[in-house]
């Protein structure tokens, strides 16, 4: 096998069955699968905004029962990746973003903007799979919804991974001659707290409108009963 590290085919999904049935540390989960450890985290902890469907990686031939019992036996260990998943060529162009998401990207590209002026257009373009027009016009104030644009964490909105956006920051800083100083260390925990309130927020905020939604319908049930009786609602 090549150098060039291997993650699985799903790596979100492979996460989450890791989390639900071994006794694997987050870390490595996270190493194996390409995520960031907050990810892997917030999938345990039940605050992923989005819910995945386990993927058995022992069915797919990725990882084997024996290489997942050194994992467990040693913290310290490091999953390797049994079988290569069979690649999926795409053309090139900016990547795919959920209908869902996308009205999410200006929010996602104003935050880069105004913490990360450092990163360039390209980078942010296929970072957020947009294009240097909407970027533009986003950073001129010349967009036509941008009296409704709030810059938010491209992480939290689901655009990215926090692994993709410090891997394009440190390039961009390193490019710009920027030193780190070792504040990426320092925002971890910061990151941490952050991922995970958005997270709880919005599961708060799905849990009030389901709630509202079943009072709704259970008015309109009411209601519904009401008139087939022949009561007036008067």
């Amino acid at each position: 096998m090549s150098n060039q590290p291997t993650y699985p085919l799903m790596p979100h999904a492979t996460a989450s069955w890791l989390v639900d049935n071994t006794a694997l540390t987050f870390e490595q989960i996270a190493e194996f699968c390409g995520l960031h450890i907050l990810e892997v985290q917030a999938m345990a902890d039940d605050l992923a905004g989005q819910k995945y469907t386990g993927r058995d990686p022992l069915h797919s031939g990725e990882l084997n029962q024996a290489e997942i019992d050194k994992g467990q036996a040693n913290p310290e260990y490091k999953l390797k990746m049994q079988r290569a998943p069979i690649s999926v060529s795409r053309t090139k162009g900016p990547r795919y973003t959920p209908v869902s998401k996308r009205q999410d990207k200006p929010d996602g590209i104003a935050w880069i903007l105004r913490n990360h002026p450092e990163v360039s257009d390209a980078q942010i373009g296929k970072l957020i799979g947009t294009t240097r027009t909407t970027i533009a016009a986003i950073r001129d104030r010349s967009h036509w919804n941008i009296s409704n644009i709030n810059p938010k964490d491209p992480v939290t909105l689901g655009l990215c991974s926090q692994r993709e956006l410090d891997s394009l920051v440190a390039k961009a800083a390193k490019k710009a001659g920027i030193e780190d100083n070792g504040e990426a260390a320092l925002r971890l925990g910061t990151d941490r707290e952050a991922l995970i309130e958005e997270l709880r927020a919005e599961r708060q905020a799905t849990a009030k409108a389901a709630s509202e939604a079943a009072q709704e319908a259970e008015a309109a049930a009411w209601l519904a009963a009401r008139r087939a009786e022949g009561i007036s609602d008067s």
